[in-house]
């Protein structure tokens, strides 16, 4: 099979079309053939050898698919509900940028009726991620507020539309005029652009100094100090990324009389159970959204994988450099050709 490997740490063109044996599922397992692979920021990491796959892990990048069910155990999908040729979308530890990949059965889920492929197989990575980090480990609820750093990538573009549909006020920041009207569309409530504004100062106008109840982080770094100082009493901050760097000075006296909550999170080196158990919650309280239009994919660019105008063989190239690019709102998808 063809697939997009890491041939040396490096820049986007390290990444190089070749060629591996197809892989077997085994038990609790499937083995899916892939139509579309979502691009995220770990695969951007991972290619400059700072986020290692986890042991047992596949060496090849990605960490979402859509596709079809081609074989696999089928004790463990009659159990989910699933069978050989049903399309489905899976979330992965690594594998993604291949014709063919396998995945637990526990973490496949079925193409929410009226999707693509393509919208698909950006769902699993974001969704998983919110969903864990904003109403689980966050405890989103009704009526509160999240600000939420980054709103044009794939999780904040995520993070709004969930934040929303399920009653909270939505505040984000984005870089530039286009990006926060891009967010605004999308549903929040107040845009705010950080190469020009200070969010700190702005969500302490916009929320008459009360500040908000939940922060979600992709920064990290500097951040953390102004991130704590936008809670309102008893407020989470959920740590996601650190591309502003791992090192953080804040005020602690705020967090003792603020009663404040840190925390982060990260998702792929986790249990199967535990991502078992964010795919039922999704499947019981969010592919309804997705089906009903009330939450929709949004994809900035599609990439073919097998590019035979690439140097090095894929579309695989472009569109991490677009991912580091930060143009792009919404997520980046390779799609796949003929086996």
């Amino acid at each position: 099979m063809n697939v997009v490997e890491i041939s040396a740490f490096g820049e986007p063109e390290v990444l190089r079309l070749a060629r591996r044996p197809e892989p077997v599922a085994g038990a609790g397992e499937v083995c899916i053939r892939v139509s579309a692979s979502g691009i995220n920021r770990p695969d951007v990491l991972q290619r400059q050898g700072k986020y290692p796959a986890p042991a047992g892990a596949s060496d090849i990048p990605g960490l979402e698919v859509a596709g079809v069910i081609l074989s696999g155990d089928l004790d463990a999908m009659a159990l989910a509900g699933l069978k050989v040729g049903d399309r489905v979308c899976a979330l992965l530890t690594g594998g993604g940028y291949a014709q063919y990949c396998v995945a637990p059965v526990a973490q496949c889920l079925p193409v929410p009726q009226g999707l693509t492929d393509i919208e698909a197989a950006s769902l699993p990575e974001t969704f998983f991620t919110v969903w864990s980090n904003v109403f689980e480990r966050g405890a989103l609820r009704v009526g509160e507020s999240i600000l939420i750093q980054g709103g044009g990538s794939g999780i904040g573009v995520t993070a709004i539309q969930l934040a929303k549909a399920r009653g909270a006020r939505v505040f984000v920041t984005a870089s530039g005029a286009e990006k926060c009207a891009a967010c605004l569309a999308l549903g929040a409530d107040y845009a705010i652009d950080y190469t020009t504004q200070d969010f700190v100062a702005e969500i302490a106008r916009i929320t008459d100094g009360r500040g908000v109840d939940l922060v979600l982080d992709m920064v990290a770094g500097p951040y953390i100090e102004r991130e704590v100082a936008c809670l309102a009493d008893d407020g989470r901050l959920v740590i996601i990324g650190v591309q502003g760097g791992v090192a953080a000075q804040f005020n602690a006296a705020s967090v003792l009389r603020k009663r404040l909550t840190i925390t982060g999170s990260t998702l792929r080196a986790r249990s199967v159970e535990f991502k078992q158990a964010i795919a039922q919650a999704l499947c019981r309280e969010v592919w309804p959204l997705l089906e009903a239009g009330r939450v929709k994919p949004v994809i900035h660019t599609v990439f073919k994988a097998e590019d035979a105008m690439s140097p090095t063989g894929t579309g695989a190239v472009q569109a991490h450099a677009l991912m580091e690019s930060n143009r792009h709102v919404g997520k980046i998808v390779l799609t796949w050709g003929s086996t």
